[in-house]
């Protein structure tokens, strides 16, 4: 256990370092900035085109963290020799490819948390659908103290310490976050305690839990493609299935009863349909807890599936 916990340690700090976890999450962000303007041009409600807009972006930003990520994750390694240090611990390699995705999936988790907060802000401000709509003053002030404070402790912290600037940032916009988010939650636009008007709706919550099983699945599947090919060649293959798995049901669906081929990619590939809800958001419909835990379910055999395979794959791989 003392193993398996410093490499996924090891490994979540490498990915938080690296310059594209950083990249991601800010242009996520900017999108959600600017989403509330872009939204405000529709006939229907401008409202439910910003959430489906913001769990877009949330989607989007959580798969390409997971990708990204996993597929360096044991690729860098392999080509970089550091994986024979490693290895003669000695580290089984079933530990060390569940550490791997352990590291990644807690990147992941951190990214996918920070975006949900801040998608749950731009959805408390709304869209200004007129002239009279108020501006919700709450919601922005505390998005711009949240991203000063971190920009000015991470600064100290990289002069004063040394620290890494951005692995640093995106653990002090974490917890900024949060504390932002439960002020929002008491706190109404003007600037009283007033919880039953803070504009938070759960069902946006279910989204982006279903969104974070749909990425731990790429991380996974990342995972164990990255045990036998380089990065280029698991970021293409990566792209790929993801690209499958939300078509899964038109593309082998209607073709799973009367074609062998088309029952198994249907039931081999990963069907990311099923975690996409703004469709029923879109259209006010009821998401059930049962669905939520069905889908979790689904995602945790799916996600156990890959990983037995990663290991099965990389248990007599050549990495000297």
């Amino acid at each position: 256990m003392d193993k398996l916990f410093t490499i996924a340690k090891n490994t979540f700090i490498e990915t938080l370092r690296q310059p594209v976890y950083s990249i991601i999450i800010i242009a996520a962000l900017l999108l959600f900035i600017i989403s509330p303007s872009i939204a405000m041009y529709t006939i229907s409600d401008d409202n439910k085109l910003l959430r489906e807009l913001g769990l877009s972006t949330l989607f989007l930003a959580s798969l390409f963290i997971a990708i990204f990520a996993a597929s360096g994750a044991v690729a860098e390694e392999i080509e970089n020799k550091t994986i024979l240090t490693v290895l003669t611990k000695p580290v089984q390699r079933p530990v060390f490819i569940l550490a791997k995705f352990l590291g990644v999936a807690g990147a992941v988790a951190l990214g996918h948390y920070i975006c949900t907060i801040a998608l749950l802000i731009a959805i408390r401000h709304g869209v200004l659908e007129s002239v009279n709509d108020p501006v919700d003053w709450t919601a922005i002030g505390t998005g711009g103290v949240i991203v000063l404070l971190t920009l000015l402790l991470s600064s100290f912290f990289n002069y004063a310490y040394d620290w890494k600037t951005t692995s640093t940032g995106m653990v002090l916009l974490a917890l900024f976050c949060t504390i932002g988010i439960v002020f929002l939650a008491f706190i109404d636009e003007e600037w009283k305690f007033n919880p039953a008007n803070n504009k938070f709706d759960l069902v946006d919550i279910y989204g982006s839990v279903l969104l974070f099983l749909a990425a731990m699945i790429m991380a996974a599947l990342a995972v164990a493609v990255s045990t036998r090919f380089n990065i280029v060649v698991t970021l293409s293959v990566c792209v790929g299935l993801f690209l499958l798995g939300l078509i899964s049901d038109w593309a082998f669906g209607a073709l799973a009863q009367s074609h062998l081929w088309a029952k198994i990619c249907y039931f081999a590939l990963p069907n990311l349909q099923i975690f996409w809800i703004s469709d029923a958001i879109y259209e006010g419909s009821i998401i059930p807890a049962k669905y939520i835990l069905i889908t979790a379910v689904y995602a945790i055999c799916y996600t156990a599936g890959i990983l037995a395979l990663a290991v099965a794959l990389f248990q007599r791989r050549q990495v000297g």
